[in-house]
């Protein structure tokens, strides 16, 4: 809705989080419902009910407790994860079109992983996300020294510097991979995104780790918000830059390294959810961060449940499924941007 000021000028009226947040919150529990309920064999909500309550060792119980759940699960860690990082990034960055996977993050974990798996032979999620996390902090501190972050930054230098960092590091991770063909048999859907695959106990774990990471985030949110007001007006209003800065760096890491260790390297969930809601909410950081940590796993279990009736009864990893989605829309922010720098006045 749109209103008019005394000026004349036209404003967009935010809609009220008393509104806004049950209808979010309400799209959540159906989609996690319809994630565990469709897929090769539709389940009903009796069956989803009496597998959840009272499992009595049928082949339904088995199909929600040991696949559907866990996927589920990981879904749900995953696109919160890389949504509210998105939303970190973009802040911390001043760079509307960083991403974790853009900025090579993903990608980092991703390469650290498979160090563990082909070179460690470590098989066990719990090591792997720990190898996880030193690949997103590397990968992250790489594109920030190289690519200049802060005063003077240049958002083309730090996206080319992410993009060029991952790409170099995917390659690494599928000439590992295929080193060792057991190898390239786990990692093959794992890294092309995909949410199926892990047990109960590990994704239960992602989501702890997930809500560690959250948590961190609700401490550091009202810096985030500062900071994306500006250096020097966060300074001027008390902020505190520099532990805003590690907090979000730190919050980054846990997010990315946990989502990817258990998900693989799926791209634009982070692009994709901040700017569909900036359209919304505008600009109030806080307010992207908590939507987002709700509307990401929306996207990500939508996603992954087209993937799984598009050619059933096979199913397409949700990373791929993803790419289709958030390309088109960076393509479009970049032509945005273009556009608006060619008509600023000189």
């Amino acid at each position: 809705m749109t209103t008019l000021t005394a000026g004349g000028r036209r404003t967009l009226r935010r809609p009220p989080d008393a509104v806004v947040l049950p209808i979010v919150v309400l799209l959540l529990v159906a989609t996690v419902a319809m994630s565990i309920a469709v897929g090769p064999r539709t389940l009903t909500l009796d069956d989803l009910l009496a597998a959840l309550t009272a499992p009595t060792g049928t082949e339904t119980d088995l199909i929600v407790r040991d696949v559907r759940l866990p996927r589920t699960f990981i879904g749900i860690a995953a696109g919160s994860a890389l949504a509210v990082a998105g939303v970190i990034m973009q802040t911390l960055t001043r760079n509307p079109l960083a991403e974790p996977g853009l900025l090579g993050v993903n990608a980092g974990a991703s390469f650290a992983v498979a160090i563990a798996i082909v070179v460690l032979r470590i098989g066990d999620f719990g090591a792997t996300m720990w190898f996880a996390f030193l690949g997103a902090a590397v990968a992250s501190a790489l594109v920030a020294v190289i690519g200049g972050v802060g005063r003077g930054a240049s958002i083309g230098r730090l996206t080319l510097t992410g993009v060029a960092i991952g790409a170099v590091l995917s390659a690494a991770t599928a000439a590992l991979s295929l080193i060792d063909p057991y190898a390239y048999q786990s990692m093959r859907l794992w890294g092309a995104g995909a949410l199926g695959g892990r047990s109960l106990d590990a994704a239960v774990l992602t989501l702890v780790v997930v809500a560690v990471g959250l948590v961190l985030v609700v401490l550091i949110a009202p810096g985030l918000g500062l900071l994306a007001l500006g250096e020097d007006t966060a300074r001027a209003l008390g902020g505190r830059v520099g532990i805003a800065r590690l907090g979000g760096f730190l919050a980054i890491v846990v997010l990315c390294g946990a989502a990817t260790a258990a998900a693989g390297p799926i791209a634009f969930v982070g692009l994709l959810v901040p700017h569909a809601l900036r359209a919304v909410f505008g600009p109030d950081t806080r307010r992207l961060l908590i939507y987002s940590a709700l509307a990401g796993p929306i996207l990500l279990l939508l996603a992954d449940v087209l993937c799984g009736v598009l050619i059933a009864p096979r199913s397409i990893p949700v990373g791929v499924m993803t790419a289709f989605l958030g390309a088109p829309v960076l393509v479009a922010l970049v032509l945005s941007r273009r556009v608006q720098a060619e008509g600023a006045p000189s």
